[in-house]
Protein backbone atom coordinates (compact mmCIF):
# COMPACT_ATOMS: atom_id res chain seq x y z
CA UNK A 1 0.00 0.00 0.00
CA UNK A 2 0.93 3.28 -1.23
CA UNK A 3 1.98 6.21 1.80
CA UNK A 4 -0.45 8.64 1.51
CA UNK A 5 1.73 11.93 2.11
CA UNK A 6 0.27 15.58 2.19
CA UNK A 7 1.34 19.16 2.66
CA UNK A 8 -0.47 20.70 5.60
CA UNK A 9 -0.13 22.14 9.20
CA UNK A 10 0.76 20.62 12.09
CA UNK A 11 -2.52 21.19 13.93
CA UNK A 12 -4.20 20.24 10.85
CA UNK A 13 -2.04 17.00 11.26
CA UNK A 14 -3.43 16.79 14.76
CA UNK A 15 -6.89 16.09 13.55
CA UNK A 16 -6.65 13.97 11.02
CA UNK A 17 -4.60 11.32 12.86
CA UNK A 18 -7.52 11.57 15.74
CA UNK A 19 -10.03 10.35 13.10
CA UNK A 20 -7.39 7.88 11.74
CA UNK A 21 -6.07 6.56 15.20
CA UNK A 22 -9.92 5.86 15.77
CA UNK A 23 -10.31 8.34 18.35
CA UNK A 24 -14.28 8.59 19.51
CA UNK A 25 -14.55 12.62 20.73
CA UNK A 26 -12.81 15.67 20.77
CA UNK A 27 -14.47 18.53 23.00
CA UNK A 28 -12.55 22.23 22.63
CA UNK A 29 -12.55 25.39 22.29
CA UNK A 30 -11.10 27.85 19.42
CA UNK A 31 -7.61 30.08 20.48
CA UNK A 32 -4.51 31.14 18.70
CA UNK A 33 -2.53 29.39 18.00
CA UNK A 34 -4.52 26.01 17.71
CA UNK A 35 -7.71 26.86 16.61
CA UNK A 36 -7.27 25.06 13.16
CA UNK A 37 -7.87 22.07 15.16
CA UNK A 38 -11.52 22.27 15.90
CA UNK A 39 -11.74 23.68 12.47
CA UNK A 40 -10.14 20.85 10.93
CA UNK A 41 -12.39 18.61 12.53
CA UNK A 42 -15.49 20.30 11.58
CA UNK A 43 -14.44 20.71 7.85
CA UNK A 44 -13.55 16.63 8.06
CA UNK A 45 -16.98 16.10 9.61
CA UNK A 46 -15.83 12.90 11.10
CA UNK A 47 -19.26 12.10 12.38
CA UNK A 48 -20.40 11.12 8.95
CA UNK A 49 -17.61 8.48 8.46
CA UNK A 50 -16.20 6.59 12.06
CA UNK A 51 -19.13 8.43 14.35
CA UNK A 52 -16.51 10.47 15.71
CA UNK A 53 -18.01 13.10 17.96
CA UNK A 54 -16.64 16.38 17.80
CA UNK A 55 -17.96 19.58 19.80
CA UNK A 56 -17.32 22.85 20.32
CA UNK A 57 -18.00 23.79 23.93
CA UNK A 58 -18.81 26.97 25.80
CA UNK A 59 -15.83 27.59 27.12
CA UNK A 60 -12.60 25.89 28.01
CA UNK A 61 -13.76 24.34 31.29
CA UNK A 62 -16.84 22.81 30.04
CA UNK A 63 -14.48 20.97 27.28
CA UNK A 64 -12.32 19.14 29.92
CA UNK A 65 -15.48 18.40 31.94
CA UNK A 66 -17.04 16.60 28.59
CA UNK A 67 -12.99 14.91 28.40
CA UNK A 68 -13.94 13.78 31.91
CA UNK A 69 -17.31 12.13 30.96
CA UNK A 70 -16.13 10.67 27.64
CA UNK A 71 -12.44 9.03 29.50
CA UNK A 72 -14.92 7.64 32.38
CA UNK A 73 -16.40 5.37 30.08
CA UNK A 74 -13.46 4.13 28.46
CA UNK A 75 -13.79 6.12 25.03
CA UNK A 76 -10.72 7.58 23.46
CA UNK A 77 -11.51 11.29 24.06
CA UNK A 78 -9.18 14.53 23.74
CA UNK A 79 -9.29 18.25 23.69
CA UNK A 80 -6.65 21.03 22.45
CA UNK A 81 -6.03 24.35 23.48
CA UNK A 82 -3.22 26.85 23.82
CA UNK A 83 -1.68 28.10 27.02
CA UNK A 84 -4.52 30.76 28.55
CA UNK A 85 -7.15 27.81 27.69
CA UNK A 86 -5.08 24.93 28.97
CA UNK A 87 -4.46 27.05 32.25
CA UNK A 88 -8.21 26.88 32.77
CA UNK A 89 -8.49 23.12 32.02
CA UNK A 90 -5.88 22.34 35.05
CA UNK A 91 -8.61 21.65 37.47
CA UNK A 92 -10.30 18.70 34.83
CA UNK A 93 -6.54 17.66 34.23
CA UNK A 94 -5.97 17.15 37.77
CA UNK A 95 -8.99 15.83 38.31
CA UNK A 96 -8.47 13.04 35.18
CA UNK A 97 -4.90 12.43 36.82
CA UNK A 98 -6.72 11.83 40.07
CA UNK A 99 -9.43 9.56 38.66
CA UNK A 100 -6.51 7.72 36.55
CA UNK A 101 -8.52 8.34 33.54
CA UNK A 102 -6.79 8.25 29.85
CA UNK A 103 -7.05 10.83 27.58
CA UNK A 104 -5.13 13.09 25.02
CA UNK A 105 -4.60 16.87 25.59
CA UNK A 106 -2.70 19.04 23.25
CA UNK A 107 -1.14 22.56 24.25
CA UNK A 108 -0.11 24.59 21.06
CA UNK A 109 2.37 26.65 22.82
CA UNK A 110 2.21 31.00 22.76
CA UNK A 111 3.83 33.47 24.89
CA UNK A 112 2.85 34.03 28.48
CA UNK A 113 2.59 34.72 31.32
CA UNK A 114 -1.05 36.41 31.70
CA UNK A 115 -2.88 36.87 28.11
CA UNK A 116 0.68 37.45 26.60
CA UNK A 117 0.96 37.23 22.64
CA UNK A 118 -0.48 35.06 20.07
CA UNK A 119 2.60 34.46 18.94
CA UNK A 120 4.68 30.81 19.62
CA UNK A 121 6.67 29.93 22.17
CA UNK A 122 7.42 27.42 24.59
CA UNK A 123 7.11 29.00 28.14
CA UNK A 124 4.75 25.88 29.57
CA UNK A 125 7.33 23.18 29.46
CA UNK A 126 7.35 23.59 33.51
CA UNK A 127 3.88 23.46 33.79
CA UNK A 128 3.69 20.58 31.85
CA UNK A 129 6.00 18.65 33.37
CA UNK A 130 5.31 19.67 37.00
CA UNK A 131 1.82 18.59 36.91
CA UNK A 132 0.52 22.05 36.45
CA UNK A 133 -2.84 21.98 38.77
CA UNK A 134 -2.95 20.80 42.23
CA UNK A 135 -1.94 17.93 43.89
CA UNK A 136 1.25 15.83 43.56
CA UNK A 137 0.49 14.01 39.71
CA UNK A 138 2.49 14.11 36.51
CA UNK A 139 1.34 14.09 32.73
CA UNK A 140 2.73 12.20 29.78
CA UNK A 141 4.39 14.60 27.62
CA UNK A 142 5.39 14.09 24.16
CA UNK A 143 7.19 16.76 22.85
CA UNK A 144 6.90 17.17 18.72
CA UNK A 145 9.45 18.64 16.69
CA UNK A 146 8.21 18.30 13.82
CA UNK A 147 4.56 18.41 11.79
CA UNK A 148 5.12 14.48 10.96
CA UNK A 149 5.50 14.17 14.49
CA UNK A 150 2.24 16.12 15.50
CA UNK A 151 0.45 12.74 13.74
CA UNK A 152 2.46 9.95 15.01
CA UNK A 153 2.12 11.41 18.50
CA UNK A 154 -1.62 11.11 18.85
CA UNK A 155 -1.84 7.60 18.70
CA UNK A 156 1.11 6.86 20.76
CA UNK A 157 -0.17 9.71 23.05
CA UNK A 158 -3.46 7.09 23.62
CA UNK A 159 -1.56 4.29 23.42
CA UNK A 160 0.15 5.33 26.97
CA UNK A 161 -2.87 6.64 28.44
CA UNK A 162 -4.45 3.81 27.96
CA UNK A 163 -1.35 1.71 29.30
CA UNK A 164 -0.81 3.36 32.45
CA UNK A 165 -4.51 4.81 33.00
CA UNK A 166 -2.80 8.89 32.91
CA UNK A 167 -3.80 11.87 30.75
CA UNK A 168 -0.85 12.14 28.03
CA UNK A 169 -0.21 15.37 26.72
CA UNK A 170 1.07 16.44 23.68
CA UNK A 171 3.61 19.86 23.67
CA UNK A 172 3.93 21.34 20.63
CA UNK A 173 4.26 25.25 20.20
CA UNK A 174 2.99 27.85 17.63
CA UNK A 175 5.54 27.32 14.94
CA UNK A 176 5.08 23.49 14.68
CA UNK A 177 1.35 23.93 14.89
CA UNK A 178 1.05 26.34 11.90
CA UNK A 179 3.47 25.88 9.71
CA UNK A 180 3.35 23.67 6.72
CA UNK A 181 5.52 20.27 6.05
CA UNK A 182 5.31 16.86 3.91
CA UNK A 183 3.20 14.13 6.60
CA UNK A 184 2.97 10.78 5.67
CA UNK A 185 -0.73 10.22 7.52
CA UNK A 186 -1.51 6.74 9.20
CA UNK A 187 -3.74 4.55 8.03
CA UNK A 188 -7.13 4.54 9.25
CA UNK A 189 -8.14 2.15 12.16
CA UNK A 190 -11.64 1.02 13.27
CA UNK A 191 -13.27 3.11 16.51
CA UNK A 192 -13.22 0.37 19.11
CA UNK A 193 -16.74 -1.38 19.62
CA UNK A 194 -18.41 -1.26 22.92
CA UNK A 195 -17.38 -4.93 23.56
CA UNK A 196 -13.82 -4.35 23.18
CA UNK A 197 -14.21 -0.76 25.31
CA UNK A 198 -15.64 -3.36 28.14
CA UNK A 199 -12.85 -6.11 27.73
CA UNK A 200 -10.43 -3.49 27.25
CA UNK A 201 -11.72 -0.90 30.09
CA UNK A 202 -13.14 -3.05 32.81
CA UNK A 203 -12.64 -0.15 34.92
CA UNK A 204 -15.13 1.73 33.06
CA UNK A 205 -18.59 3.37 33.54
CA UNK A 206 -20.06 1.06 31.04
CA UNK A 207 -23.50 -0.23 32.28
CA UNK A 208 -23.72 -2.26 35.34
CA UNK A 209 -23.19 -5.98 34.64
CA UNK A 210 -24.81 -8.86 36.78
CA UNK A 211 -20.73 -10.38 36.81
CA UNK A 212 -19.53 -7.43 38.74
CA UNK A 213 -19.31 -4.83 41.23
CA UNK A 214 -20.47 -1.01 40.01
CA UNK A 215 -17.30 0.77 38.85
CA UNK A 216 -17.10 4.04 40.14
CA UNK A 217 -15.19 6.94 38.99
CA UNK A 218 -14.03 9.86 41.09
CA UNK A 219 -11.00 11.49 42.63
CA UNK A 220 -12.29 12.04 45.76
CA UNK A 221 -11.56 9.82 48.95
CA UNK A 222 -12.08 11.30 52.52
CA UNK A 223 -10.18 8.51 54.14
CA UNK A 224 -6.55 10.12 54.77
CA UNK A 225 -4.72 6.76 55.10
CA UNK A 226 -6.61 5.71 51.90
CA UNK A 227 -5.37 8.83 50.30
CA UNK A 228 -2.12 8.02 51.56
CA UNK A 229 -2.32 4.44 49.43
CA UNK A 230 -3.53 6.27 46.19
CA UNK A 231 -0.84 9.00 45.93
CA UNK A 232 1.85 6.42 47.20
CA UNK A 233 0.44 4.28 43.81
CA UNK A 234 0.29 7.03 41.37
CA UNK A 235 4.02 7.92 42.47
CA UNK A 236 4.88 4.17 41.42
CA UNK A 237 3.31 4.40 38.25
CA UNK A 238 4.77 7.95 37.40
CA UNK A 239 8.03 5.77 38.01
CA UNK A 240 7.01 3.13 36.09
CA UNK A 241 6.62 5.74 32.89
CA UNK A 242 10.34 7.05 33.62
CA UNK A 243 11.42 3.84 33.54
CA UNK A 244 9.97 2.52 30.67
CA UNK A 245 8.97 5.60 28.08
CA UNK A 246 11.28 7.98 28.28
CA UNK A 247 12.38 8.38 24.87
CA UNK A 248 13.63 11.69 24.46
CA UNK A 249 17.31 12.63 22.60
Amino acid sequence: MAEEVVLMKGNEAIAHAAIRCGADGYFGYPITPQSEVLETLAELKPWETTGMVVLQAESEVAAINMVYGGAGSGKMVMTSSSSPGVSLKQEGISYLAGAELPCLIVNVMRGGPGLGTIQPSQADYFQTVKGGGHGDYKLIALAPASVQEMADFVALGFELAFKYRNPAIILADGVIGQMMEKVVLPAQKPRRTEAEIIEQCPWAATGKAKDRKPNIITSLELKPEAMEINNLRFQAKYREIEENEVRFE
